[in-house]
């Protein structure tokens, strides 16, 4: 293959429509939605209001005045910046509030807050290992999780999802060429709704001496007795592993977390760039998340709306469409697949026309399309009555 340069090169971006064009093909082409107001569980959407079945706000708290006005106290107190990186000016006593809260509430020693849980994925893994060491990842793992495997350059090998009987004969034909290993997985799959099997993988790790890093993105004011997450939830608080997770979910704030050892703590405080070479998180969005923490621990009731409207809108699924192929779920994420994009698609229009926004999800996020349906505290019956009726009518 040859190149030409000087008179005769060709448009260096020309590439970008043809790329494009390949997306809007296969069905693959996405545009952003404006939403109008508060969050919650209707929303105007594009001047249309709509029950709001796309939320990761779980427990309703993005628009709960309580987090507002910590958030609008911080901003008077430290202004609308932290204005540096937290090693040099964006550390704000407030900062390490919040990472105490953290580590309180996940039962750990220390925690480390982040800008994004994205940034504390890939800061995380690529301070953690290197092109020495061996990465086990789950495949239907989360983009951060799979990108900061790459970025650190050690070998990274996926496994089908959640299936430990592979997971285990990989590490025995492969820890042993390796300094170290770190498996990855998240607790619950945000496009699918079901849970890593943790138990069985911490023993796995135990018996082939790997570390353990596991994404409560979803899990985090959810699952377990007090919200701390899936770890809570299995039983496995304690137990030597690395816990990531997000402040902009149940929590109804910004930025991500890691939660481990004081050791782990320190070691990324000095190796992970994410954190060493990024603005420290807002003042605003630090109160928030902190304010949110307080209200997981003093309102289990939030948390128990939340099942319980997981549990009608299941069972009303179950009398009214036994066929209604539901993916395995564990979760306030329920999801069910399409033949394809296209298919998807045109699901996703059918129930924004009639004034439910469940939106299509497709691929490359996922293998297979889908509708994704995230249920919310402040979902009222008479809510999620309505979406059993419009999939009754419009879909099925």
């Amino acid at each position: 293959m040859t190149f030409e340069f000087g008179a005769k090169r060709r448009d260096p971006y020309a590439w970008l429509e043809q790329s494009l064009a390949t997306i809007h093909r296969a069905d693959w082409y996405r545009l952003v939605q404006p939403i109008d107001g508060r969050p919650g569980a209707t929303v105007v959407l594009a001047g249309q209001e709509v029950i709001n079945f796309a939320s990761n706000d779980y427990l309703g708290l993005a628009g709960d005045e309580r987090l507002m006005a910590a958030a609008t106290a911080a901003i008077a107190q430290f202004g609308t910046s932290s204005t540096g990186s937290r090693l040099l000016s964006g550390h704000r006593e407030l900062h390490r509030e919040l990472e105490e809260a953290i580590a309180f509430t996940k039962q750990t020693e220390d925690a480390l807050v982040f800008s994004s849980g994205y940034l504390a994925n890939l800061g995380a893994i690529t301070a953690l290992v290197g092109k020495r060491d061996l990465i086990l990842s789950d495949q239907y793992n989360h983009s951060s999780l799979k990108n900061g495997a790459i970025l650190s350059g050690a070998a990274f090998v996926e496994y089908p999802h959640c299936d430990m009987a592979v997971l285990k004969t990989q590490l025995s034909q492969q820890r042993q060429n390796y300094r170290r290993c770190l498996i990855l997985t998240d607790s619950v799959f945000s496009m699918d709704g079901d849970l890593c099997p943790m138990t069985a993988l911490l023993d796995l790790a135990d018996e082939f001496g790997c570390m353990v890093l596991v994404d409560e993105a979803h899990a985090t004011g959810v699952l377990g007795k007090t919200g701390a997450g899936c770890v809570e939830h299995f039983g496995c608080t304690g137990k030597p592993l690395i816990q990531i997770g997000t402040l902009s979910k149940a929590l109804g704030s910004l930025g991500g977390y890691v939660a481990g050892s004081s050791a782990l703590i320190d070691f990324l405080r000095n190796r992970a760039p994410t954190w060493i070479y990024t603005t420290g998180l807002s003042p605003a969005d630090t109160a928030a998340a902190l304010a949110a923490i307080k209200i997981v621990q003093q309102e289990p009731q939030r948390r128990d709306k939340l099942w319980k409207n997981v549990h009608y809108l299941k069972n009303l699924l179950q009398q009214q469409l036994p066929n209604l192929k539901l993916l395995p779920s564990e979760s306030p994420i329920l999801c069910f697949q399409l033949p394809s994009a296209k298919d998807a698609l045109q699901a996703g229009k059918q129930l924004r026309d009639a004034g439910i926004f469940a939106p299509a999800i497709r691929p490359p996020t996922v293998p297979t399309s889908r509708i994704r349906i995230s249920i919310m505290a402040t979902h009222e019956a008479a809510h999620i009555e309505k979406l059993v009726a419009v999939l009754k009518d419009k879909l099925l």
